[in-house]
This record gives structure tokens, sequence and C-alpha cells, in this order.
């Protein structure tokens, strides 16, 4: 097996924001579309608080 240097690979994280953003939009409107208004908030809050509580939460290592 050849030797191969070790070199910088891409950075996707942009990326990855941009999809996971992408899919959330298309998710809420395919609740508001099917449940209505109310839907799309109780799961905006939902998903509000729980990444507000991952943010709290203690790092371990």
């Amino acid at each position: 097996m050849s030797e191969r240097p070790v070199r910088r690979v891409e950075d996707y994280t942009g990326t990855c924001l941009v999809l996971l953003a992408l899919n959330l939009f298309w998710m809420l409107v395919a609740l508001m579309l099917t449940l209505g208004w109310p839907a799309v908030l109780v799961t905006a809050v939902a998903l509000d608080a729980g990444l507000r509580r991952l943010r709290r939460a203690p790092v371990r290592d």
C-alpha cells in the first residue's frame, strides 16, 4: 500500500447548516398545510425549548 500525504479536507459545515435549514423549512410548510398555523407555532416553540436546553447542558469530555 502506498503512503499518501495527509491533507486538509474541505469544511462542509456551511453546506450542512443550509440543508438543515431547508429541510426544517419544508417540514414546517408541510405541517402548516396539513395541520395549520397553530401546529407550526407549537413545533417552533418546542424546537426552541429543546435547543435552549441543549445549549445549557454541560459538556462532557
